[in-house]
């Protein structure tokens, strides 16, 4: 680390020297490595550019040979696609690449097997259009027909990544890249910190079922606490997270030795006591409960756009939701799906693994029930889960996704790479843990640039996907656009894989598919528990 470089690289020119003075000048040769070795340490200590080098000088700069000698040694066991698979070379490249404002094309073509189960591609039209006549900032306007507070959010944000999880600086180099690109960050469900309101970017407010930042004394939500919290002008949406993909159904606890008088202050919370965050919500506890809070939520914050946030579980829970706007008229402005192969800083294995349907599954089964309830029109989707690139953006788009969340590419571009240390604190670059030598490495001006930067570039990759497409707006996105091979010679568009609802199919049980029947018959407006016996009903 910093402080043990600047001990060692005196020891080393003193021992030289000592070397030389009392057994003999011929040790003096010695400077000749030290001396360009200290200096090249000192420079690592004070540049800004690199923050594992920063923080480890001299030793950091072995991540670049180990960069230089992983496609050359370990070409053949990295796994190309991101689908249920570690994080590939190919996205990490990309990222990194466009983050620092490096050229992002690849020589010799296609870097992935074609003809592997699994790969996916996007249909090109021969009517291809001039990219450059395109926006190159699409937007979409979340706010249904009660939200007094619209927001124009664009394609791409920064999904929700709590302080606490990440550092002071990594935070501020994110809310300050949105503040750069116009774009909108998560705070996730730890509240709202001062490292979030620095640079003033557009804020998503997440509460979970800890209610931080809006918790009273007894843990349970306080309307006055949020009231006065979303009345900042930088909170644009307000998320309830039910659940996350990367540990659905599971609960945690901050143990008492990390709340800081600082988190203790931003999330409400009393020093000296483990604080709980249950699985489940106290504020309401039926899909009717849920939707009169999001109301409750939305009259508080003044009418800004209120959502939810889950990975898909029991399918009749979802359709249950979906019948209690039918019921009550009252709809969230948006709805973010987050796939079980979200990630996080530490989850069980069997959570992470085994727990949640997958993006895609869960975002079209979320997008035809809406469409199937006629909901869709006045509901906003966001799609969450190893989004990286711009075809990314467009395979959530023809799913049924308007907006997209990413997390892990953030936060590569802000410095991550991926030493797997966010659940040790002893994160190397800066991002990912409370050690202020370590957080001190992360330059947050240089990263919140990346940060824009790659956004920006995802976002104009997007757009000339979209043009290639001989599209001209990312409403005629559908799902005949996308294309997966199911076997070594047989492939199939995703409107046969995930084939449309019928508007309104789902309102009489006579236009129920078939395969919804079950979940539709489970579905009960007044609790989230299956309504088993109604499946063996017969209909008159």
């Amino acid at each position: 680390m910093r402080n043990e470089f600047l001990i060692g690289s005196l020891l080393a020119v003193a021992g030289t020297a000592l070397l030389g003075y009392f057994v003999g000048s011929g040790w003096y040769w010695l400077f000749a490595i030290v001396g360009p070795l200290v200096l090249l340490g000192y420079y690592d200590f004070f540049q800004t550019k690199s923050a594992i080098v920063r923080n480890f000088p001299l030793v950091g700069r072995s991540r670049f040979a180990a960069e230089w000698l992983r496609p050359k040694l370990y070409q053949y066991f990295i796994e190309p696609d991101t689908d249920g698979r570690p994080f590939s070379r190919i996205f990490r490249n990309i990222v990194y690449q466009r983050a620092k404002g490096q050229l992002d094309t690849t020589p010799f073509g296609t870097q992935l097997d074609v003809y592997e189960e699994g790969y996916e591609w996007m249909n090109h039209s021969i009517n291809a259009i001039d990219h450059h006549d395109i926006n190159h900032d699409p937007r979409v306007i979340v706010g249904g027909p009660d939200c007094k507070q619209p927001y124009s959010a664009s394609m791409l944000n920064v999904s929700a990544m709590s302080y606490g999880s990440l550092s002071s600086a990594a935070i501020k180099a994110l809310n300050g890249g949105a503040a750069l690109g116009g774009f909108a960050h998560n705070t996730g469900e730890g509240g709202i910190s001062p490292y979030h309101d620095e640079y003033g970017g557009d804020l998503i407010y997440q509460i979970g079922t800890g209610y931080f930042g809006c918790r009273a004394k007894d843990g349970n939500f306080d309307d006055e606490l949020f009231r006065q919290r979303t009345a900042a002008d930088n909170v644009k949406m307000i998320e309830v997270k039910l659940s996350q993909g990367a540990k659905p159904g599971h609960g945690g606890i901050l143990p008492a030795k990390k709340v800081t008088e600082e988190i203790s202050k931003i999330r409400n919370v009393p020093m000296g006591e483990d604080v709980n965050s249950p699985p489940y919500h106290r504020a309401f506890n039926t899909p009717e409960g849920l939707l009169k809070f999001i109301k409750r939520c939305r009259d508080l914050s003044g009418g800004k756009p209120i959502g939810f946030k889950l990975c898909v579980g029991a399918k009749h829970e979802f359709i249950a939701i979906c019948k209690a706007m039918v019921h009550t008229g009252i709809k969230p402005d948006f709805i973010t799906v987050d796939g079980g192969e979200g990630g996080t800083g530490a989850a069980p294995l069997e959570f992470s693994n085994s727990v949640g349907t997958p993006m895609k599954e869960g975002l079209a089964f979320v997008y035809d029930a809406l469409i199937g309830f006629n909901l869709k029109k006045d509901i906003k989707l966001i799609s969450s889960g190893k989004v990286v690139s711009g075809f990314h953006i467009f395979r959530a788009m023809a799913l049924g996704a308007d907006i997209c969340y990413s997390a892990r590419a953030m936060m590569m571009a802000v410095g991550c790479i991926q030493a797997l240390e966010c659940n040790h604190n002893t994160c190397p670059t800066g991002v990912a843990t409370q050690n202020p030598e370590l957080v001190a490495g992360l330059n947050v001006e240089d990263k919140r640039h990346r940060v824009a930067r790659y956004q920006k570039e995802t976002i104009k990759s997007f757009v000339e996907l979209m043009a290639a497409a001989g599209i001209k707006d990312p409403d005629e996105i559908n799902r005949y656009h996308i294309h997966r091979r199911v076997a070594m010679n047989f492939s199939q568009c995703y409107l046969e894989i995930f084939p449309y609802m019928t508007e309104g199919g789902l309102l009489e049980m006579k236009t129920t598919p078939d395969d919804w029947k079950m979940h539709c018959a489970m579905a009960d407006t007044q609790s989230f528990s299956p309504k088993i016996q109604s499946v063996f009903i017969e209909e008159d």
